[in-house]
């Protein structure tokens, strides 16, 4: 999973039919401090998020373990919504 932030979406009229009904949102990878990372995806929303919300997107082959995804030609899929995120620094 790849922690993201969705910055946009995309709209495309005229698609494969598998994405017929889906959203598709731009996220790009952030890390701990919300510093953008590369690369950014095109992920299918499965849960309803908005531009600016934190995200856990899953890729490749785990993208298509979702009921509505299963064998479709879907490569990023959004599957949480990130409400917070606890860590704990360690002094090596």
């Amino acid at each position: 999973m790849v922690l993201g932030k969705v910055i946009g979406s995309v709209v495309a009229t005229q698609k494969d039919p598998c994405l017929v009904g889906k959203k598709l949102m731009l996220v790009r990878a952030i890390d701990l401090d919300d510093n953008f990372l590369e690369p950014f995806v095109i992920a299918v929303d499965l849960i309803g998020v908005g531009i600016g919300e934190k995200v856990l997107v899953v890729n490749g082959s785990s993208a298509r373990m979702t009921d509505e995804t299963r064998d479709r030609s879907i490569d990023s899929v959004i599957v949480a919504k990130v409400d917070s995120i606890q860590t704990e620094v360690l002094n090596i």
